[in-house]
């Protein structure tokens, strides 16, 4: 399966062992660290309780959209409340989305800081924001079993028939085609003076959302990316008329 987990500044290296063990238990090998504080350790290999080679294989990046960059379909884990509406996905439904997006190219789940979980600045990396029902009484769970709740529900939408069958007729956008088109739009939304780079707000943010929403492929963002290329040239060639 192309399914990747994925940890962002782990603090503890026991965490990384038992996550990659309840990755194998699901079948799943996938594992990608962000900024881990120490690793390898031995904790994380204790831990790991015969999935030694699931941290062997470990990738190790310093920016979660390093980690990202060739995936089509992100979900973000987190129980934090933000102050901005975040498409919602629980595991069992986020489960069958990423067996279904698998086959246009890589998906992943990203897991934040044990304390403190993903920033708002992360998951504008996602397209889901991925939360697991608990007691409000008492919401807490580990990062291992965080991930373990999710690939379960991955391992029966695998072998339960839960994925959905629809097919995209052209591949999703990866990450890094998503960013480079959230990065040139700002630029030239900045150029006509409709975003103030100073005060930003929450736009780009909110942008971002609009077509997280849309799940923009392929030939979408080449449209965009295109429309955005002809009015950066006609914003050049008013300028050179007003030279002249």
């Amino acid at each position: 399966m192309s399914i990747r987990i994925v940890l962002v500044g782990t603090t503890h290296p026991g965490n990384i062992g038992a996550v990659a063990r309840a990755m194998k238990n699901m079948g799943l090998t996938d594992l990608a660290l962000v900024n881990p504080k120490t690793f390898p350790h031995a904790k994380a290999t204790a831990r790991a309780s015969g999935a030694v080679d699931v941290l062997k294989n470990a990738q190790v990046f310093d920016t979660l959209a390093e980690a990202i960059t060739d995936c089509v379909f992100v979900a973000g884990a987190s129980a934090r409340s933000r102050s901005l509406a975040w498409p919602t996905m629980e595991p069992r439904d986020c489960a069958a989305k990423f067996m279904s997006l698998q086959r246009e190219g890589p998906v992943a789940a990203v897991f934040g800081p044990e304390k403190s979980g993903l920033s708002n600045s992360d998951l504008d990396h996602c397209d889901t924001l991925l939360t697991i029902p608990t007691d409000p009484d008492f919401s807490s769970l580990n990062l291992a079993m965080s991930v373990q709740v999710f690939t379960y529900e991955l391992r029966m939408a695998a072998t339960g028939g839960l994925a959905p069958q629809d097919e995209q007729d052209t591949p999703l956008a990866t990450s890094d085609e998503m960013e480079h088109f959230y990065a040139h739009l700002e630029q030239v939304l900045t150029a006509v003076d409709f975003l103030d780079p100073d005060n930003p707000r929450h736009l780009m943010r909110r942008l971002r959302r609009l077509f997280v929403r849309s799940q923009v492929d392929k030939n979408e963002v080449n449209i965009l990316r295109g429309i955005l290329t002809a009015m950066d040239k006609q914003m050049a060639g008013k300028g050179k008329d007003e030279q002249a």
